[in-house]
């Protein structure tokens, strides 16, 4: 599925969001207030800065792709699953020419053929998809692919969503230990995973390092806090992707960072409560060479040095 299709269905599906509440217990540290706020104003927050490769002009190579990243003060790449070996290779040759390199694997056969659908060859298929996704994370040198876990839908309840899931990412991850890729799963508008604790919770049962959380900032401002969620998964965020959006009156809009509704001082505060370090990754509409200068100007402002 491409990054605007995937865009597509978030927004074909902000209607159906709904809140739960779960009967899990997590322990976490909360601290706020004008402590954390004093912290926040001084500290830097040492992640690495990346985009999605999306962003970048398809009309380019691969290699002026990364390179035009590098120039405009991007230190990693998120690229989808790639089966084509020689394209995943020429990716390869770009990240090593520009000095990018490929921190992550969006893996793309995650919402057509679901982890949760009841039918073996749809399982099969987003399996063997995730299979492809890790080998391309081990010819890239990245860490971790994203995985959207389950779709609940009218044809897959909650509870089976749940269990299906987690049984065949308990089949997947002998591969994740053996490669050392860590699964990160992703809160997305999918009517699964719809609260921190939840989510925690869903992640903690696997007891593996290789399970973490891909942490959206801007996947669950309809229904929730960004800052409480961080607070509350703490440790287990992995990965990072950055958005923000525009309320209106019965809609909404994408908005580039900062030009939302979204809190970046508190967001930013919380990452430095839980001494976060890895990487944010903007998921952004693509644009030339002046908006990418102006996206990595943003996350340093908004997020790196709060100024």
């Amino acid at each position: 599925m491409s990054d605007q299709t995937r865009r597509d269905f978030l927004k074909s599906s902000i209607g159906a969001v709904l809140s739960t509440q779960v009967g899990a217990t997590i322990s976490f540290n909360s601290p706020h207030g004008a402590a954390a706020a004093g912290r926040a104003a001084i500290a830097t927050l040492p992640v690495k800065k990346g985009l999605v490769l999306s962003m970048l002009p398809p009309t380019l190579s691969f290699v002026d792709r990364f390179k035009l990243a590098r120039d405009t003060g991007f230190e990693i790449i998120q690229a989808p699953t790639t089966p084509n070996q020689s394209e995943a290779e020429e990716i390869q040759r770009a990240a090593n020419t520009s000095g990018v390199r490929v921190d992550s694997v969006m893996n793309m056969d995650h919402w057509d053929y679901p982890l949760s659908s009841s039918d073996p060859a749809v399982v099969e298929k987003s399996m063997t998809g995730m299979r492809t996704s890790f080998h391309n994370a081990k010819l890239w040198g990245s860490d971790a692919v994203l995985l959207v876990p389950a779709v609940v839908n009218a044809g897959t309840s909650y509870h089976d969503a749940w269990t299906r899931s987690q049984k065949q990412i308990r089949e997947l991850l002998p591969l994740a230990e053996e490669l050392k890729i860590v699964i990160a799963i992703e809160e997305v508008w999918n009517k699964f995973l719809l609260s921190p604790l939840e989510m925690a919770t869903y992640i903690s049962e696997f007891k593996s390092p290789w399970v973490r959380a891909w942490f959206d900032v801007g996947n669950v401002v309809l229904y929730g806090y960004p800052q409480d969620w961080i607070r509350t998964l703490g440790s287990q965020i992995h990965k990072v992707h950055l958005k923000d959006f525009k309320r209106g009156q019965n809609s909404y809009n994408w908005a580039n960072l900062g030009d939302g509704d979204i809190d970046w001082r508190a967001i930013r505060a919380a990452f430095l409560d839980i001494n976060y370090s890895g990487s944010v990754i903007a998921e952004l509409q693509a644009g030339d060479e002046a908006h990418l200068k102006d996206v990595s100007h943003r996350i340093d402002k908004l997020l790196i040095t709060g100024s």
